[in-house]
């Protein structure tokens, strides 16, 4: 009984951290869909009624006059060559437009460049770059390209990159 109740307690913290314990935006409330896997059983999908965290619209932060990083990929481009680019470091220069701090180790940034459509132009990143950038700080990231990733809970990413080495410029 006491074990299910700690692991019960602790799945619920795991839950509320991936969350970012942010409030959600209600404008694009999308029932949660599974879909099948090559074994045939169910993706995992967020509950019903919980949205995944999103960025700050791009509206919101201006995006215009950032320059791609000498020798580095635009995000569109990281999108496009992302098979080209599993499992290599790439450099992008952007704007981050979300940030979350000390989830599961990790700091997160989600960083926008103005290029690409919606799905294409915002990429993920873990670092343990300090100081962290603001919202709204230009940075320049090099970091691994990893396809698919999965940490469960309906947390997929299809690009990121991970152990990004961030610096506001």
């Amino acid at each position: 009984m006491l074990k299910a109740t700690i692991a019960s307690v602790l799945a619920l913290s795991v839950a509320v951290s991936l969350a970012g314990c942010e409030q959600k935006s209600q404008e694009a409330a999308k029932p949660a869909v599974a879909t099948q896997t090559p074994a045939g059983t169910a993706e995992p999908t967020m509950p019903e009624g919980v949205e995944h965290p999103t960025a700050a619209p791009a509206a919101e932060i201006d995006l215009d006059g950032i320059a791609k990083a000498d020798g580095g990929k635009t995000i569109a481009e990281v999108y496009g060559e992302k098979d080209a680019l599993a499992g290599t470091k790439v450099t992008v220069r952007g704007k981050v437009v979300k940030s979350n701090s000390g989830i599961m180790g990790k700091d997160w940034l989600h960083v926008r460049d103005g290029s690409g459509e919606d799905g294409t132009n915002d990429l993920t990143l873990t670092t343990n770059s300090s100081p962290l950038p603001d919202v709204g700080d230009v940075v320049l990231v090099t970091g691994t390209v990893v396809l698919d990733k999965d940490f469960g809970m309906g947390y997929v990413y299809p690009v990121m990159l991970e152990e990004a080495e961030v610096t506001a410029e």
